[in-house]
């Protein structure tokens, strides 16, 4: 008796997943909850875990696009470790030039067998990739099925055959590869892409800038952070001041932190900070709860869990949902400036980039400072360049005085 697994729910605002890779492969023994596939959608990766023990059967490929509910695999009872273990038996008898007909029945049928020339999920990737046709490999598993190792093989022989070609072909060889390949956009990329367009055609956006002396903070954080990591047990970084002048300025300027539903604006009293994080797979936003109450210890320790969980494919669609504020950091990439793009619906985003020494004045004086500048994109609709530029003149200010963050004046 076969057991079907199936898409199961994965939020309510999500009616398709794509399959990104199998675990396990099509006929290898599984037990109960262990994790056979992974599964994408447009805002996280989820694992899908076997019903029941038993041999797996896959029915979707690597790249498919499956509905909620839809059939991934089954799993058929009967099956045993030592059935693994048999596998590769099998197949070594299968391409043993002296087995004869009688000690390898399987051999003698796999001509008319539907595995002959039929690639495993994981062969048919590779060759996907190559640009291999299947028909063109020999299987060498059970019953004639394409391996893994058959595709990589085929993939060995290629730059052999063009390596002869020069012998038969008189035509000059072209200078420098002018390769082309195509990937399928995931579905954490496709969404991105819908919302950033979304929100330049939807939205009123405008950006200040301004800049920002770092070397106070820079000189607090060298005076205490040894200090700081052994009470705390994390170390003291920017992304925390930076968080605590957000939620202290948009005290003054609540509209910042607000959004237009219909022909409503919604004023939040929390502030919810979105934190952009680059993950393998595309940009997500983590939020950090209730940020206006967190002291910098605990901003700390929870933007290391969130941006580590971003960064394994293991953030839950709670951790994504919501957020009254974006901060975004391109200067760990080295940008010197941009104009980030609002997070819809949110109403606002303020954009950090890299630290370069420059020379100011201070004091009637040209000296070098650590200088930063930052960037506040915002909704023209909800927010009024008085708004804006004094929100960030009031950010400037609490990060150039940072005892202000802790005395909240």
């Amino acid at each position: 008796m076969s057991l079907e697994i199936k898409v199961p729910p994965v939020g309510e605002s999500i009616t398709e997943v794509v399959l990104s890779r199998w675990v396990k492969n099509d006929g290898d023994f599984v037990e109960m909850d262990e994790i056979i596939a992974e599964l994408e959608s447009d805002k996280a990766t989820f694992e899908l875990t076997a019903e029941k023990a038993g041999a797996l059967k896959t029915v979707a490929s690597e790249g498919d696009t499956l509905a909620i509910g839809a059939v991934v695999c089954s799993i058929e009872e009967g099956g045993s470790g030592a059935s693994k273990e048999e596998a590769p038996k099998s197949e070594e008898k299968a391409v043993t030039p002296a087995a004869d007909k009688a000690s390898a029945p399987v051999a003698e049928k796999s001509g008319d067998s539907y595995a002959s020339g039929t690639p495993s999920p994981s062969a048919a990737k590779i060759l996907a990739e190559k640009g291999v046709d299947a028909g063109a490999v020999k299987g060498t598993g059970v019953d004639g099925r394409i391996t893994k190792d058959d595709a990589n093989n085929a993939q060995a022989a290629k730059p052999a055959a063009k390596a002869e070609a020069p012998k038969s072909a008189a035509a000059p060889a072209v200078a420098g590869a002018r390769n082309e390949r195509r990937e399928k956009m995931s579905p954490l990329r496709k969404t991105v892409a819908k919302r950033l367009v979304a929100v330049k055609n939807e939205t009123a956006m405008l950006t200040t800038f301004n800049e920002v002396n770092m070397k106070p903070i820079m000189d607090l954080r060298a005076k205490y952070k040894d200090q700081f990591k052994e009470k705390f047990g994390v170390g003291l970084g920017f992304m925390s001041f930076f968080t605590k002048a957000v939620c202290e300025a948009a005290k003054d300027f609540p509209a910042v932190n607000a959004r237009i539903e219909g022909e409503e604006v919604v004023f939040n009293d929390f502030v919810d900070v979105s934190i952009a994080v680059s993950a393998p797979k595309g940009l997500v936003v983590p939020i950090i709860r209730n940020a206006e109450s967190m002291t910098l210890a605990q901003i700390e320790k929870t933007v290391i869990e969130l941006a580590t969980k971003a960064r394994d494919s293991k953030l839950t669609i709670d951790e994504m949902t919501g957020g009254t504020f974006t901060i975004t950091n391109g200067g760990v990439f080295g940008s010197m400036m941009s104009t980030p793009i609002i997070n819809a619906p949110q109403s606002a985003i303020l954009g950090m980039h890299n630290i370069i020494e420059r020379p100011i004045a201070e004091n009637k004086e040209v000296v070098i400072r650590p200088m930063m500048y930052v960037a506040l994109s915002y909704d023209h609709r909800i927010i009024d360049g008085r708004e804006s530029v004094g929100f960030l003149v009031r950010v400037k200010q609490l990060l150039e005085d940072p005892a202000r963050l802790l005395l909240g004046v």
